[in-house]
C-alpha cells in the first residue's frame, strides 16, 4: 500500500516537462607531472622564483548525457634563466545534464564545471609542488565566466589579418 503512495507523487517528475539535472559523477586526476631540471642545484638557489601560471580547460560529450570537463594548471618557476620547476596537472570530472537547452550546455561545460574542478587541481598542485621539497604554490581563483566571456569575444573580433574597423560615436 506503501508503494502505490508513493508512486503518483513521483510521476510528475517523469512527465515531459522536466527540471534540468545536473550532476558529479565522477571527480579524477587525469594527468600530473613534475620536472625539476636542475636539482639539487636549484635547492641552492637564492633568488625568489617568478612563476607563470597557464590554465585551460576543455570538455567534451562522452554518451547522451554524459560529459567530461579538464582543467589543465601548468606552473613554471624561473629563477633568471634557470627553470626551477615545471609542474602539471589536469583535473576531470564525469558529469551528467539532462534537460539543459543546447545553448545552455556550453556554458555549463565551459564555466560551471571548470569552477566546480579548480579547488581539486589547485590542491594537486600544491601539493605536488610541496612534495618536491619546494614551497607551496597557492593559486589564486580564477573567474572561468570572465575566461569564457573573454573567448567568446575573441571569436566576434575580427582575425589579425583581417582589416579592423572602429566607429567613433
Amino acid at each position: 500500500m506503501a508503494e502505490s503512495e508513493q508512486k503518483p507523487a513521483a510521476s510528475p517528475q517523469g512527465s515531459g516537462d522536466s527540471q534540468p539535472t545536473f550532476q558529479i559523477e565522477k571527480l579524477y586526476i587525469k594527468d600530473i607531472s613534475l620536472e625539476v631540471p636542475g636539482a639539487p642545484h636549484v635547492f641552492l638557489q637564492t633568488d625568489n622564483p617568478q612563476l607563470e601560471v597557464q590554465v585551460r580547460n576543455e570538455a567534451m560529450q562522452i554518451t547522451d548525457h554524459m560529459y567530461e570537463a579538464t582543467v589543465i594548471v601548468t606552473v613554471t618557476a624561473r629563477a633568471g634563466e634557470r627553470t626551477l620547476f615545471l609542474a602539471e596537472a589536469a583535473q576531470a570530472g564525469i558529469f551528467t545534464a539532462r534537460g539543459f537547452a543546447p545553448q545552455d550546455m556550453e556554458p555549463l561545460l565551459a564555466i560551471g564545471c571548470p569552477t566546480i574542478l579548480f579547488p581539486y587541481v589547485r590542491e594537486a598542485i600544491s601539493d605536488l609542488v610541496t612534495r618536491a621539497g619546494f614551497p607551496p604554490v597557492l593559486l589564486s581563483p580564477i573567474s572561468f565566466e570572465a575566461l569564457y566571456l573573454q573567448r567568446q569575444q575573441q571569436k566576434q573580433e575580427p582575425q589579425s589579418g583581417e582589416p579592423r574597423i572602429e566607429v567613433a560615436r
